[in-house]
């Protein structure tokens, strides 16, 4: 006899899942903007961090629990903040497009756990400097070279949220 996985999926369940998927549409199409442009536009990340304000209050709402809300909120400002610090030390090296954009992740990311944000938040880090490391020794950039890092912070949250 085959084994048959049955799993009880409910609407919450599903709404979860779109919303996600909703957010990796986002997310593919900021890191293609981004790797081109070396910009975020604010026409995309702003409104997609309302919404997803909306969504996690909705969210506290519909579970009546608000310990996602919070950790959701709390990622937004640790992430955020970091980068805004980031932004202040780096001369340029970071841009506001990636402040708004690593609130937009923190926001998600928060809302998934604190392990999923760590190993999001960190992943980004690792990957972009893999990266930069990768081109510097094929001799394709320097110290001043400029990389998009908004992909490396997309995919890492991608990484967060399939790890964690």
């Amino acid at each position: 006899m085959p084994f048959v996985f049955v799993h009880d999926v409910s609407a919450y369940d599903i709404v979860v899942i779109a919303v996600h998927l909703g957010l990796a549409g986002i997310g593919i199409w900021l890191l293609a903007i981004d790797a081109r442009t070396h910009r975020l536009p604010n026409r995309i990340v702003l409104p997609t961090l309302a919404a997803s304000l909306v969504l996690t209050a909705a969210d506290a709402l519909v579970t009546q629990s608000t310990g996602a809300l919070i950790g959701a909120l709390a990622g937004m400002l640790i992430l955020g903040g970091f980068y805004a610090l980031l932004r202040g030390i780096s001369q340029g090296g970071i841009g506001g497009g990636d402040v708004k954009l690593a609130a937009l992740i923190g926001l998600v990311l928060g809302w998934n756990g604190w392990q999923v944000l760590v190993i999001g938040a960190a992943s980004a880090f690792v990957l972009g400097a893999c990266y930069a490391l990768t081109l510097m020794a094929l001799r394709r950039a320097n110290r001043s070279t400029r990389i998009a890092f908004g992909p490396w912070m997309i995919i890492g949250a991608v990484l967060g949220i399939a790890i964690g």
